[in-house]
């Protein structure tokens, strides 16, 4: 990269770093059950809310609950749950006109990223009826605020309860962009570890992940503050701790219920720091190939870390003495392979592979191109990168090899 951009893109993010405590972050409302949505909807005189959700998550009834609790409050209930992985324009539009139709006067995300974004992406069509979700790409876009927003999150990884962000994918163009504004906070995330029990282990694993770079990705960036740092590091802790043990027991209660929290922690902690390229490429493949967000995450993770090199060994190492697998007196450059080498392992506990699926080689300068353009210079990376150079990562889970070579 250039000096004159490398200049430009740590000038845009050291600017973002000095506003963070003047701008609006609020943390949604916890709530740890059915029945204290239900009642804070009847206390806000809520009589009508759209469910989103998708087909398998109610179709498993896990939406089951809620929705007895509504009718029992007699708060009506409209449901979409057409909702795919990488939510996309169509979703939106589709669940915008079910919202008016009805007279709703709430949103409420049910399930994974992909449903919660939907309901974020909603939210704010209804606060911006004039404005395509095209034009809200980027950030401070949306402006307005938005009805109420609930998020219940079903998997313990994509955070999306407590951030900022919704991501979606153009339905004609497959063009996958984020939204970043303040309104698209939830209002109130219900966290409640019984809709996670019938998570099937694979995508606890992947999920799983997902929530563990969130939190290393922000924790490793230039625009932390002390309370990121903090929420990371204890994301961190408790991903090590309970990932596994939740994968190994869908009725491990208590190792589901921390790593709801965990997720939660890791979500309030890069909606202020930001994440990095993991997650810009890992995006490019979602709207390409659909690729599942967190699968894409899980993969690139160790390789992306190993190519940021010195420029990110002091925090890893930090890290992994936070987890127990490094001390104070070894070196960054050995606290941090440690760290490297335990993702490592930790994927092949989980059975989580190298590569990805459905990577045409004639796409990836493409890609490439469309993860440099939503990196730089939004995120704070701990060493900037070209499109050109991150074209390396996509070849290297196209098939196994080493990042350098």
């Amino acid at each position: 990269m250039n000096t004159l951009k490398k200049i430009y893109c740590r000038t845009f993010q050291e600017i973002f770093h000095i506003a963070i405590p003047l701008l609006p972050y609020r943390k949604p409302k916890i709530l740890t059950n059915m029945e204290d949505l239900g009642n804070m909807l009847e206390k806000k005189h809520i009589a009508s809310v759209l469910l989103v959700t998708d087909k398998s998550i109610r179709g498993f009834g896990i939406t089951a609950n809620l929705e007895k609790v509504l009718e029992k409050k007699n708060i009506s209930c409209t449901v979409y749950d057409e909702t795919v992985a990488n939510p996309t324009t169509s979703n939106v539009e589709e669940a915008r006109q079910l919202y008016i139709d009805n007279g709703c006067q709430a949103l409420i995300g049910f399930g994974g990223g992909s449903s919660i974004d939907c309901a974020k992406a909603v939210g704010a069509r209804i606060a911006r009826p004039k404005t395509q979700l095209a034009d809200m790409e980027g950030i401070l876009k949306v402006h307005k605020k938005l009805p109420t927003l609930i998020a219940i999150p079903t998997t313990a990884g994509t955070g999306s309860e407590t951030t900022l962000a919704a991501v979606i994918t153009d339905s004609d163009t497959r063009h996958k962009y984020p939204i970043n504004d303040f309104p698209l906070i939830p209002h109130y995330a219900v966290l409640d570890c019984e809709v996670t029990r019938t998570l099937p282990p694979s995508l606890t694993a992947t999920t799983g992940m997902d929530a563990l770079t969130h939190a290393v990705e922000a924790y490793i960036g230039r625009s932390t503050t002390a309370g990121t740092r903090r929420d990371a590091t204890h994301a961190v802790e408790l991903i090590f701790k309970y990932l596994k043990p939740a994968c190994e027991d869908g009725n491990n209660m208590k190792a589901r219920k921390q790593m709801l929290y965990a997720a939660y922690l890791a979500g309030s902690a890069f909606t202020k720091s930001y994440v990095g390229y993991v997650h810009a490429v890992a995006h490019s493949l979602g709207g390409k190939y659909n690729t599942p967000h967190g699968l894409a995450n899980a993969v690139l993770l160790p390789f992306v870390l190993e190519e940021y090199g010195e420029a990110a060994h002091k925090k890893l190492h930090e890290l992994a003495i936070a987890v127990g697998i490094s001390t104070e007196e070894e070196s960054h450059a050995e606290g941090a392979t440690k760290f490297i080498a335990a993702i490592k392992q930790m994927k092949r506990d989980l059975n989580i592979g190298d590569t990805i699926k459905g990577i045409k080689k004639e796409d990836i300068p493409v890609l490439a191109r469309i993860a440099e353009h939503e990196a730089n210079p939004l995120y704070p990376v701990p060493k900037l990168m070209t499109a050109k150079e991150l074209e390396k990562f996509y070849y290297c889970v196209y098939e196994k090899c080493e990042v350098n070579k």
